[in-house]
């Protein structure tokens, strides 16, 4: 994700914002993205897009048109993930989360969670990051949730992530070791 991308996500999420005008907000505000304005969610996103690291990795095809999203960053700048029960940290290490996901309607159900998970892996362990976790629904579970916005525990499990916790019976705490 970079500011020459921003177009691309902004087409991607739509005048709407995608998840109800969320703008990835989510995890760094929890329910109170809800009782801002979505053009304040947006801007928000974008200035972290242009003052940088990037917030996450945007899949784009050959055209340019953006097919997916997930944001990937240290654990430490998504304060709402500590306030959750099912999400509390595991251990004190610096970890980096990917913990949000967007594809493009057209575009489901063609893997690109996967692709997404697998490219957030190599840029956690190009920024030198110990390990990455994600708190994933298990739609194996009974009566869990829908809304799968976190990612689906099976797509981490078969990128080499081990469950480390589960407090809520549909929703893994998931890691991957990147540095031993």
């Amino acid at each position: 994700m970079t500011a020459a991308t921003w177009p691309a996500l902004v087409d991607l999420f739509g005048p709407a914002g995608a998840s109800n005008g969320c703008w990835c907000q989510y995890w760094l505000l929890g329910p109170g993205y809800h009782r801002r304005p979505r053009v304040q969610n947006r801007d928000d996103l974008q200035r972290s897009v242009l003052s940088g690291p990037p917030p996450g990795l945007l899949a784009v095809d050959g055209a340019g048109t953006a097919l997916a999203w997930c944001r990937v960053g240290p654990r430490s700048e998504l304060g709402w993930l500590d306030r959750r029960p099912a999400s509390a940290p595991v251990d004190d290490r610096p970890v980096w989360s990917v913990s949000c996901f967007y594809v493009r309607r057209d575009a489901r159900r063609q893997g690109w969670t996967s692709v997404l998970v697998d490219a957030a892996v190599e840029h956690a362990r190009r920024h030198d990051a110990p390990a990455v976790e994600a708190c994933p629904v298990d739609t194996a579970i009974p009566g869990a949730t829908r809304n799968l916005f976190p990612g689906v525990a099976s797509v981490f499990l078969r990128a080499g992530f081990t469950e480390v916790a589960r407090r809520v019976p549909d929703r893994p705490v998931l890691r991957r070791e990147l540095q031993r």
